[in-house]
Protein backbone atom coordinates (compact mmCIF):
# COMPACT_ATOMS: atom_id res chain seq x y z
CA UNK A 1 0.00 0.00 0.00
CA UNK A 2 2.65 2.40 0.91
CA UNK A 3 4.87 1.77 -1.92
CA UNK A 4 2.12 3.16 -4.07
CA UNK A 5 1.44 5.74 -2.57
CA UNK A 6 5.08 6.95 -2.22
CA UNK A 7 5.23 7.22 -6.06
CA UNK A 8 2.09 8.99 -6.11
CA UNK A 9 4.09 11.55 -3.56
CA UNK A 10 7.11 11.76 -5.83
CA UNK A 11 5.02 12.84 -8.83
CA UNK A 12 3.26 15.12 -6.71
CA UNK A 13 6.55 16.52 -5.11
CA UNK A 14 8.09 17.16 -8.89
CA UNK A 15 4.46 18.80 -10.43
CA UNK A 16 3.76 20.97 -6.97
CA UNK A 17 7.50 22.22 -7.69
CA UNK A 18 6.99 23.21 -11.21
CA UNK A 19 3.81 24.92 -9.92
CA UNK A 20 5.03 27.34 -7.22
CA UNK A 21 8.77 27.44 -8.39
CA UNK A 22 7.88 30.13 -10.71
CA UNK A 23 6.44 32.42 -7.60
CA UNK A 24 10.38 32.41 -6.21
CA UNK A 25 11.83 33.53 -9.56
CA UNK A 26 9.15 35.64 -10.56
CA UNK A 27 11.76 38.59 -9.80
CA UNK A 28 14.46 37.05 -11.90
CA UNK A 29 11.82 35.51 -14.34
CA UNK A 30 10.61 39.31 -15.52
CA UNK A 31 14.17 40.73 -15.93
CA UNK A 32 15.59 37.95 -18.00
CA UNK A 33 12.42 38.21 -20.18
CA UNK A 34 12.19 42.11 -19.62
CA UNK A 35 8.15 41.84 -18.61
CA UNK A 36 6.68 43.52 -15.64
CA UNK A 37 5.76 42.14 -12.51
CA UNK A 38 2.22 41.38 -12.99
CA UNK A 39 2.97 40.26 -16.89
CA UNK A 40 5.07 37.80 -14.85
CA UNK A 41 2.36 37.07 -12.56
CA UNK A 42 0.45 35.51 -14.92
CA UNK A 43 2.66 32.84 -15.88
CA UNK A 44 0.99 31.70 -12.41
CA UNK A 45 -2.33 32.30 -13.61
CA UNK A 46 -1.33 31.14 -17.29
CA UNK A 47 -0.56 27.85 -15.68
CA UNK A 48 -3.94 27.61 -13.42
CA UNK A 49 -5.88 28.59 -16.75
CA UNK A 50 -3.95 25.65 -17.96
CA UNK A 51 -4.91 23.25 -15.63
CA UNK A 52 -8.64 24.73 -15.22
CA UNK A 53 -9.21 24.17 -18.99
CA UNK A 54 -7.68 21.05 -19.39
CA UNK A 55 -9.58 19.37 -16.50
CA UNK A 56 -13.01 18.57 -18.42
CA UNK A 57 -10.97 18.13 -21.20
CA UNK A 58 -7.90 15.47 -19.68
CA UNK A 59 -11.43 13.60 -17.61
CA UNK A 60 -13.04 12.83 -20.58
CA UNK A 61 -9.72 11.49 -22.62
CA UNK A 62 -8.95 9.68 -19.43
CA UNK A 63 -12.45 8.46 -17.99
CA UNK A 64 -12.29 5.17 -19.52
CA UNK A 65 -8.69 4.49 -19.22
CA UNK A 66 -6.81 2.03 -17.08
CA UNK A 67 -5.71 4.12 -14.02
CA UNK A 68 -2.43 3.17 -15.02
CA UNK A 69 -1.68 3.70 -17.83
CA UNK A 70 -3.49 7.51 -17.48
CA UNK A 71 -1.10 7.96 -14.46
CA UNK A 72 1.84 7.32 -16.87
CA UNK A 73 0.81 9.30 -19.70
CA UNK A 74 0.18 11.86 -17.82
CA UNK A 75 3.53 12.11 -16.11
CA UNK A 76 5.07 11.91 -19.56
CA UNK A 77 3.46 15.22 -20.63
CA UNK A 78 4.55 16.44 -17.30
CA UNK A 79 8.25 15.87 -18.56
CA UNK A 80 7.95 17.23 -21.59
CA UNK A 81 5.74 20.42 -20.84
CA UNK A 82 9.17 21.00 -18.19
CA UNK A 83 11.68 20.14 -20.70
CA UNK A 84 9.82 23.11 -22.87
CA UNK A 85 10.08 26.01 -20.25
CA UNK A 86 13.34 24.81 -19.47
CA UNK A 87 14.08 25.91 -23.19
CA UNK A 88 11.74 28.71 -24.06
CA UNK A 89 13.26 31.67 -25.81
CA UNK A 90 11.08 34.24 -24.67
CA UNK A 91 8.13 34.85 -22.39
CA UNK A 92 5.11 33.54 -24.87
CA UNK A 93 6.83 30.72 -25.23
CA UNK A 94 6.95 29.84 -21.70
CA UNK A 95 3.55 30.82 -21.12
CA UNK A 96 2.95 27.98 -23.81
CA UNK A 97 4.76 25.54 -22.42
CA UNK A 98 3.62 26.26 -18.70
CA UNK A 99 -0.08 25.63 -19.92
CA UNK A 100 1.43 22.62 -21.60
CA UNK A 101 2.79 21.09 -18.33
CA UNK A 102 -0.55 22.18 -16.53
CA UNK A 103 -2.93 20.18 -19.15
CA UNK A 104 -1.41 16.89 -16.78
CA UNK A 105 -1.96 18.67 -13.70
CA UNK A 106 -5.71 17.94 -12.83
CA UNK A 107 -6.02 14.45 -14.33
CA UNK A 108 -2.92 13.70 -12.97
CA UNK A 109 -4.34 14.47 -8.96
CA UNK A 110 -7.78 13.73 -9.51
CA UNK A 111 -6.97 10.39 -10.53
CA UNK A 112 -3.99 10.08 -8.23
CA UNK A 113 -6.34 10.53 -5.57
CA UNK A 114 -8.77 8.35 -6.47
CA UNK A 115 -6.69 5.64 -6.79
CA UNK A 116 -4.79 6.53 -3.66
CA UNK A 117 -8.24 6.45 -1.53
CA UNK A 118 -8.97 2.79 -3.42
CA UNK A 119 -5.55 1.31 -1.41
CA UNK A 120 -7.04 2.17 2.11
CA UNK A 121 -9.78 1.52 3.89
CA UNK A 122 -13.13 3.85 4.09
CA UNK A 123 -12.31 5.60 7.06
CA UNK A 124 -8.78 6.65 6.04
CA UNK A 125 -8.93 7.65 2.74
CA UNK A 126 -8.46 11.48 3.52
CA UNK A 127 -5.15 10.50 5.05
CA UNK A 128 -4.12 8.48 1.99
CA UNK A 129 -5.26 11.01 -0.22
CA UNK A 130 -3.33 13.49 2.88
CA UNK A 131 0.16 11.16 2.01
CA UNK A 132 0.13 11.35 -1.71
CA UNK A 133 -0.54 15.42 -1.16
CA UNK A 134 2.22 15.49 1.11
CA UNK A 135 4.57 15.06 -2.02
CA UNK A 136 3.05 18.47 -2.65
CA UNK A 137 3.89 19.72 0.29
CA UNK A 138 7.16 18.50 0.57
CA UNK A 139 7.69 20.89 -3.28
CA UNK A 140 6.74 23.55 -1.03
CA UNK A 141 9.37 22.78 1.87
CA UNK A 142 12.46 21.56 -0.30
CA UNK A 143 11.02 22.19 -4.06
CA UNK A 144 10.25 25.82 -4.27
CA UNK A 145 13.02 26.79 -1.60
CA UNK A 146 15.95 24.91 -3.32
CA UNK A 147 14.64 25.55 -6.67
CA UNK A 148 14.22 28.72 -6.02
CA UNK A 149 18.44 28.91 -4.76
CA UNK A 150 18.86 27.21 -7.81
CA UNK A 151 17.24 29.55 -10.30
CA UNK A 152 19.13 32.43 -8.27
CA UNK A 153 22.30 30.89 -8.66
CA UNK A 154 22.52 29.12 -12.21
CA UNK A 155 19.37 30.86 -13.96
CA UNK A 156 15.61 30.15 -13.83
CA UNK A 157 16.14 27.53 -16.40
CA UNK A 158 18.00 25.22 -14.35
CA UNK A 159 15.64 24.73 -12.16
CA UNK A 160 13.15 23.93 -15.01
CA UNK A 161 15.80 21.13 -16.14
CA UNK A 162 16.16 20.27 -12.48
CA UNK A 163 12.15 19.44 -12.28
CA UNK A 164 12.58 17.44 -15.63
CA UNK A 165 14.91 14.92 -13.66
CA UNK A 166 12.24 14.70 -11.10
CA UNK A 167 9.56 14.50 -13.73
CA UNK A 168 11.64 11.31 -15.02
CA UNK A 169 12.38 9.75 -11.63
CA UNK A 170 8.85 10.04 -10.70
CA UNK A 171 7.74 8.10 -13.96
CA UNK A 172 10.40 4.98 -12.82
CA UNK A 173 8.68 4.76 -9.43
CA UNK A 174 5.26 4.40 -10.99
CA UNK A 175 6.01 1.85 -13.42
CA UNK A 176 7.97 0.22 -10.95
CA UNK A 177 5.05 0.27 -7.46
CA UNK A 178 1.62 1.14 -9.09
CA UNK A 179 -0.20 -2.09 -8.84
CA UNK A 180 -0.83 -2.93 -12.82
CA UNK A 181 -4.28 -4.19 -11.45
CA UNK A 182 -6.05 -1.04 -10.34
CA UNK A 183 -9.72 -0.60 -10.28
CA UNK A 184 -10.71 0.32 -13.44
CA UNK A 185 -12.84 3.56 -13.60
CA UNK A 186 -16.79 1.95 -13.31
CA UNK A 187 -18.88 1.26 -17.25
CA UNK A 188 -21.34 3.89 -17.67
CA UNK A 189 -23.00 6.85 -19.89
CA UNK A 190 -20.15 9.44 -19.68
CA UNK A 191 -22.69 12.32 -20.26
CA UNK A 192 -25.17 10.48 -17.49
CA UNK A 193 -21.58 11.28 -15.27
CA UNK A 194 -21.36 14.76 -16.28
CA UNK A 195 -24.92 15.33 -15.24
CA UNK A 196 -24.54 14.15 -11.89
CA UNK A 197 -21.96 16.59 -11.27
CA UNK A 198 -24.03 19.35 -11.84
CA UNK A 199 -25.97 18.90 -8.24
CA UNK A 200 -25.80 21.88 -6.09
CA UNK A 201 -24.01 20.01 -2.99
CA UNK A 202 -21.17 19.00 -5.41
CA UNK A 203 -20.98 22.52 -7.06
CA UNK A 204 -20.52 23.76 -3.76
CA UNK A 205 -18.06 21.48 -2.94
CA UNK A 206 -16.08 22.58 -6.09
CA UNK A 207 -16.71 26.32 -4.96
CA UNK A 208 -15.13 25.67 -1.92
CA UNK A 209 -12.31 24.24 -3.49
CA UNK A 210 -11.93 26.95 -5.58
CA UNK A 211 -12.50 30.01 -2.64
CA UNK A 212 -9.73 28.24 -0.50
CA UNK A 213 -7.13 28.80 -3.51
CA UNK A 214 -8.15 32.12 -4.60
CA UNK A 215 -7.57 32.80 -0.71
CA UNK A 216 -4.09 31.51 -0.83
CA UNK A 217 -3.05 33.02 -4.01
CA UNK A 218 -4.27 36.15 -4.03
CA UNK A 219 -0.87 36.51 -1.56
CA UNK A 220 1.13 33.90 -2.27
CA UNK A 221 1.41 34.81 -5.46
CA UNK A 222 2.87 37.82 -5.02
CA UNK A 223 5.19 36.56 -1.72
CA UNK A 224 8.52 36.81 -2.68
CA UNK A 225 7.58 40.53 -3.60
CA UNK A 226 6.05 40.97 0.20
CA UNK A 227 9.29 39.35 1.48
CA UNK A 228 11.85 41.65 -0.20
CA UNK A 229 9.77 45.08 -0.27
CA UNK A 230 7.68 44.74 3.15
CA UNK A 231 9.32 42.53 5.34
CA UNK A 232 13.35 43.17 3.90
CA UNK A 233 14.09 39.88 3.47
CA UNK A 234 16.89 39.91 0.97
CA UNK A 235 16.84 37.10 -1.42
CA UNK A 236 19.37 34.91 -0.41
CA UNK A 237 16.97 34.36 2.94
CA UNK A 238 14.08 34.25 0.78
CA UNK A 239 14.11 30.75 0.14
CA UNK A 240 14.65 30.12 3.66
CA UNK A 241 11.41 31.76 4.58
CA UNK A 242 9.58 30.04 1.89
CA UNK A 243 11.08 26.51 3.39
CA UNK A 244 9.65 27.75 6.72
CA UNK A 245 6.45 27.94 4.87
CA UNK A 246 6.66 24.69 3.24
CA UNK A 247 7.09 23.32 6.74
CA UNK A 248 3.46 24.38 7.46
CA UNK A 249 2.32 23.38 4.48
CA UNK A 250 3.63 19.82 4.74
CA UNK A 251 2.30 19.78 8.78
CA UNK A 252 -1.32 21.49 7.50
CA UNK A 253 -1.82 18.32 4.95
CA UNK A 254 -0.58 15.71 7.35
CA UNK A 255 -3.47 17.04 10.17
CA UNK A 256 -5.98 18.25 7.54
CA UNK A 257 -6.53 14.99 6.34
CA UNK A 258 -6.97 13.73 10.03
CA UNK A 259 -9.57 15.67 11.41
CA UNK A 260 -11.45 15.53 7.67
CA UNK A 261 -11.68 11.52 8.81
CA UNK A 262 -13.15 12.85 12.04
CA UNK A 263 -15.74 15.82 11.39
CA UNK A 264 -15.48 17.01 7.73
CA UNK A 265 -17.38 20.04 7.38
CA UNK A 266 -17.36 21.60 11.23
CA UNK A 267 -13.17 21.61 10.00
CA UNK A 268 -13.28 23.13 7.26
CA UNK A 269 -15.42 26.00 8.68
CA UNK A 270 -12.86 26.05 10.93
CA UNK A 271 -10.19 25.90 8.62
CA UNK A 272 -11.74 29.07 7.07
CA UNK A 273 -12.35 31.06 10.34
CA UNK A 274 -8.68 30.54 10.86
CA UNK A 275 -7.47 31.66 7.42
CA UNK A 276 -9.07 34.54 7.92
CA UNK A 277 -7.71 35.39 10.88
CA UNK A 278 -4.32 34.89 10.11
CA UNK A 279 -4.13 36.70 7.08
CA UNK A 280 -5.67 39.95 8.19
CA UNK A 281 -2.72 39.36 11.05
CA UNK A 282 -0.43 39.08 7.89
CA UNK A 283 -1.24 42.66 6.87
CA UNK A 284 0.52 43.87 10.18
CA UNK A 285 2.88 41.61 10.78
CA UNK A 286 4.87 41.14 7.10
CA UNK A 287 6.53 45.48 8.30
CA UNK A 288 8.62 42.77 11.02
CA UNK A 289 10.86 39.63 9.94
CA UNK A 290 10.26 37.22 13.20
CA UNK A 291 6.50 37.92 13.07
CA UNK A 292 6.55 37.26 9.61
CA UNK A 293 8.10 34.19 9.77
CA UNK A 294 5.99 32.84 12.50
CA UNK A 295 3.02 34.39 10.59
CA UNK A 296 3.77 32.18 7.29
CA UNK A 297 3.98 28.82 9.15
CA UNK A 298 0.82 29.23 10.71
CA UNK A 299 -0.85 30.41 7.23
CA UNK A 300 0.85 27.53 5.58
CA UNK A 301 -0.41 25.50 8.31
CA UNK A 302 -3.88 26.18 7.81
CA UNK A 303 -4.06 27.28 4.56
CA UNK A 304 -3.03 23.44 3.12
CA UNK A 305 -5.40 21.80 5.88
CA UNK A 306 -7.98 22.45 3.36
CA UNK A 307 -7.02 20.32 0.66
CA UNK A 308 -7.82 16.40 1.46
CA UNK A 309 -10.57 17.99 3.36
CA UNK A 310 -12.00 19.28 0.40
CA UNK A 311 -11.04 16.57 -2.16
CA UNK A 312 -12.70 13.50 0.07
CA UNK A 313 -15.90 16.43 0.09
CA UNK A 314 -15.75 16.11 -3.69
CA UNK A 315 -15.28 12.52 -3.62
CA UNK A 316 -18.81 11.93 -1.43
CA UNK A 317 -20.51 14.47 -3.29
CA UNK A 318 -19.82 12.79 -6.61
CA UNK A 319 -19.90 9.17 -5.85
CA UNK A 320 -21.36 8.13 -9.38
CA UNK A 321 -18.31 9.95 -11.54
CA UNK A 322 -15.21 9.94 -8.96
CA UNK A 323 -12.64 10.37 -11.77
CA UNK A 324 -13.93 13.02 -13.59
CA UNK A 325 -15.31 15.26 -9.96
CA UNK A 326 -11.65 14.73 -8.57
CA UNK A 327 -10.32 15.90 -11.72
CA UNK A 328 -12.55 18.57 -11.47
CA UNK A 329 -12.02 19.64 -8.07
CA UNK A 330 -7.95 19.66 -9.13
CA UNK A 331 -9.20 22.42 -12.16
CA UNK A 332 -11.41 24.00 -9.59
CA UNK A 333 -8.32 24.82 -7.21
CA UNK A 334 -6.14 26.34 -9.72
CA UNK A 335 -9.45 28.73 -11.37
CA UNK A 336 -8.70 29.87 -7.71
CA UNK A 337 -4.99 30.15 -8.28
CA UNK A 338 -5.30 31.43 -11.49
CA UNK A 339 -8.07 33.81 -10.10
CA UNK A 340 -6.04 35.29 -6.62
CA UNK A 341 -3.03 35.67 -9.03
CA UNK A 342 -5.13 37.85 -10.98
CA UNK A 343 -6.96 39.51 -7.92
CA UNK A 344 -3.79 40.73 -6.95
CA UNK A 345 -2.28 42.08 -10.17
CA UNK A 346 -5.47 44.35 -9.98
CA UNK A 347 -4.50 45.45 -6.79
CA UNK A 348 -0.52 46.13 -7.61
CA UNK A 349 -1.79 47.40 -10.85
CA UNK A 350 -3.62 50.04 -9.04
CA UNK A 351 -0.86 51.38 -7.20
CA UNK A 352 -1.91 50.02 -3.50
CA UNK A 353 0.78 48.94 -1.39
CA UNK A 354 1.78 44.87 -0.74
CA UNK A 355 -0.16 44.83 2.58
CA UNK A 356 -3.69 45.38 1.00
CA UNK A 357 -3.16 41.68 -0.78
CA UNK A 358 -3.70 39.61 2.70
CA UNK A 359 -7.14 41.75 3.22
CA UNK A 360 -8.01 40.64 -0.31
CA UNK A 361 -7.23 36.57 0.79
CA UNK A 362 -9.03 37.37 3.94
CA UNK A 363 -12.12 38.70 2.57
CA UNK A 364 -12.54 35.80 0.31
CA UNK A 365 -11.68 33.45 3.02
CA UNK A 366 -15.11 35.02 4.60
CA UNK A 367 -16.80 33.64 1.56
CA UNK A 368 -15.59 30.58 1.47
CA UNK A 369 -16.89 30.25 5.21
CA UNK A 370 -20.13 31.33 4.19
CA UNK A 371 -20.10 28.22 1.46
CA UNK A 372 -19.36 25.86 4.02
CA UNK A 373 -22.22 26.72 6.15
CA UNK A 374 -24.80 27.12 3.19
CA UNK A 375 -23.05 23.57 2.07
CA UNK A 376 -23.55 22.05 5.56
CA UNK A 377 -27.43 23.35 6.24
CA UNK A 378 -28.12 21.20 2.72
CA UNK A 379 -26.55 18.27 4.67
CA UNK A 380 -28.72 19.10 7.50
CA UNK A 381 -31.98 19.33 5.16
CA UNK A 382 -31.08 16.04 3.55
CA UNK A 383 -30.55 14.42 6.42
CA UNK A 384 -34.39 15.42 7.62
CA UNK A 385 -35.85 14.67 4.50
CA UNK A 386 -34.25 10.87 4.32
CA UNK A 387 -35.51 10.40 8.28
CA UNK A 388 -37.83 7.29 7.77
CA UNK A 389 -41.23 7.54 8.59
CA UNK A 390 -43.78 5.33 9.68
CA UNK A 391 -47.71 5.54 9.71
CA UNK A 392 -47.87 7.72 12.45
CA UNK A 393 -45.20 10.36 10.82
CA UNK A 394 -41.34 10.64 11.08
CA UNK A 395 -40.05 7.72 13.30
CA UNK A 396 -37.71 9.48 16.70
Amino acid sequence: MYLPLLALAIAAFGIGTTEFVIMGLLPEVAKDLGVTAPAAGMLVSGYALGVAGGAPILAMLTSRWPRRRALLSLIGLFILGNALCAMAPGYWSLMGARVVTAFCHAAFFGIGAVVAADLVPRDKRAQAVALMFTGLTLANVLGVPFGTALGQWAGWRATFWAVTVIGMAALVALQVWLPRHLPRPAPGNLLREFRSLLGPQVQLALLISTLASVGMFSVFTYIAYILRDVSGFSASAESWVLLLFGAGITVGGLVGGKLADWRLMPVLAGLFVAIALVLVTFAYTSHYQIPTLITLFVWGVVSFAVVPASQVRVLDQAREASNIASTLNQGAFNLGNATGAWLGALVIGAGLPLTYLPWVGASVAVLGLGVVLLSASLDRRDAAIAVPCDANGPAA
